[in-house]
């Protein structure tokens, strides 16, 4: 740990790494609680791998035709709200075929973009970046990117807080109220797409969809209101992004892998505590209190 330590004061890299755990906790913090909420998984899991679609185009597109505006997060932004708004548009319109548009959207989006990889001279080296995260080689434009797309993230989920809490738990009190729930929704899965997108660097394709509900998961244990989940859940965040990386340092562990595998255990120990209360509270004859509010 000292060693660690001393590398963040001297190491610009670590530094970096740190500041992109925060930006993406916060992501986490807001959307995650939302995802648990709805109870989306899925969808966002669909987004997440749709996602290397964009990469791949956008790196051919950078690499072979000279655009060097294409950054690869900008194909990724593309392609997670392209793919969000059709999945949120069928399972609104088409629900019985919802699982098959999912499923077609995650499988299609790899193949496309391990097809557009496969053609890109000198980007499978990369490749494995974007796949399980790199959080230690961010650059000062991912970082600037990230810090857009978290502004737009926080604004978003903040502004329409109450419209997005009752879309999450009553529709038909939603549309009682007035409440446009079809707009919020896709609004939300948009949402949850750029959130993906902050993760990309961090965690990787694969594993993005741990961070992105575990925090919240676990917050939801602990939270009354969803208000409170979130706060919960970005710090949670944060502290497993650097406790991850902390871990990692020194026996040169990825980074990303390890802040899951920490996220897994924190969830399994605040599980199996939960548990154990409610086993407690009914042996003593207590009702169980549930504080969650998912």
């Amino acid at each position: 740990m000292s060693e660690f330590l001393n590398a963040v004061r001297t190491l610009p890299l670590l530094q970096n790494a740190l500041i992109m755990g925060v930006l993406a906790s916060i992501a986490c913090g807001v959307i995650g609680t939302y995802v648990v909420s709805r109870r989306i998984t899925s969808i966002a899991g669909a987004v997440a791998h749709c996602v290397l679609g964009g990469l791949g185009a956008a790196k051919y597109f950078q690499v072979t035709r000279g655009w060097a505006w294409c950054h690869p997060l900008l194909g990724a932004t593309i392609a997670a709200v392209l793919s969000a708004i059709i999945i949120g548009w069928v399972s609104l319109r088409a629900k019985q075929r919802e699982d098959t548009v999912i499923s077609a959207i995650w499988s299609v989006g790899m193949a496309i973009g391990v097809l557009f990889i496969s053609q890109t001279p000198g980007y499978n080296e990369d490749l494995t970046a974007y796949l399980f995260g790199s959080i230690l080689l961010v650059s000062s434009q991912d970082m600037w990117l990230t810090v857009a797309l978290d502004i737009g993230i926080l604004l978003l989920g903040l502004l329409y807080y109450n419209r997005f809490l009752a879309v999450c738990f009553d529709e038909e009190f939603a549309r009682l109220r007035g409440i446009r729930v079809e707009l919020y929704y896709l609004l939300l899965l948009v949402l949850t797409a750029l959130t993906v997108v902050v993760l990309l660097k961090v965690v990787g394709i694969i594993m993005v969809i741990a961070l992105l509900t575990l925090p919240a998961a676990v917050a939801g244990f602990f939270a009354r209101t969803l208000f409170q989940m979130m706060v919960i859940a970005t710090l949670i965040g944060i502290s497993l992004t650097t406790g991850g990386l902390a871990i990692s340092y020194s026996p040169s562990l990825p980074a990303g892998a390890t802040t899951i595998v920490l996220a897994g255990t924190v969830y399994t120990i605040a599980l199996a505590t939960r548990w154990g209360m409610q086993r407690l509270r009914r042996s003593t004859g207590k009702a169980p209190v549930t504080n969650s509010p998912v």
